[in-house]
């Protein structure tokens, strides 16, 4: 019989060995289709650019009504998706994370660096619409999410609003480490290749500086591939000048 202790409790066996799972292979469940081919310019977080639109596109084993049965009864949803563009890089145990301007370390996992040991990236975005019957499979239509292109998705979860949501959580230094915003210039005439929605979603990205942090030259003219278009602009004293949009890449 199993030794007791003093309350009459029954202690739980010892963790071994054989009961710890070494490693775990994922594979994808769907594909992700955004406009940035590229990670230049992509929203640092997800939920900044709530105009911004993305597809889910699920895998033949998953594109059926049956898998995604009562996933509409939700406004949000959280992705789990991998950091595709850095596959192979070397991982450190500590990074600079650019909100503290490249020049101070924390620790990997007090950051949502892609330098991570797994590569795993997690999203809350926006559900707008789920399509089943299309040319492409199952599709699940997005807003406000932060992935490139091609991105691999492993898992959709129901975002729940009263486990979910901490609205007086601290958020470490990114309380005190707010990114600011640049003010967007051009003419109709830039914009007027572009649809009325597809225009509004790139001005509010350029918004955000897509710039990687450490840039600083106003002479500089940046392309930045969006869908279709070579967006082309410089930034100078806070102002971002769209210089030209070029389309058909």
């Amino acid at each position: 019989m199993a030794a007791t202790t003093a309350d009459g409790c029954r202690p739980h066996a010892k963790t071994t060995k054989k009961h710890l799972q070494k490693s775990m292979e994922i594979k994808p469940i769907a594909h992700f289709r955004s406009p940035f081919a590229t990670k230049f310019g992509i929203p640092r977080q997800s939920g900044i650019v709530p105009q911004l639109r993305g597809r889910i596109i699920m895998e033949p084993q998953y594109a059926s009504a049956e898998a995604l049965r009562g996933l509409d009864g939700f406004d949000y949803l959280w992705l789990v998706w991998g950091f595709s563009a850095n596959a192979g890089a070397p991982v450190h145990l500590t990074v600079r994370p650019p909100r503290l301007g490249g020049n101070a370390r924390m620790g990997v996992f007090a950051t949502r660096s892609p330098f991570r040991p797994n590569g795993l990236g997690l999203s809350s975005v926006r559900l707008e619409g789920i399509s089943v019957d299309t040319a492409e499979g199952a599709v699940i239509t997005v807003s406000g999410a932060d992935l490139m292109d091609g991105t691999p998705i492993y898992d959709i979860k129901p975002y729940v609003a009263f486990t979910d949501s901490h609205a007086a959580a601290r958020s470490g230094f990114a309380d005190t480490e707010r990114w600011g915003t640049l003010k967007v210039e051009y003419d109709n005439e830039t914009l007027g290749c572009m649809d009325g929605a597809e225009a509004e979603a790139l001005l509010r990205v350029l918004e955000q500086d897509p710039r990687p942090q450490y840039h600083d030259d106003p002479q500089r003219i940046y392309g930045m591939p969006y869908g279709q278009w070579d967006v082309r602009f410089r930034v100078a004293d806070g102002i971002l000048t769209i210089v030209e949009i070029v389309g058909s890449r």
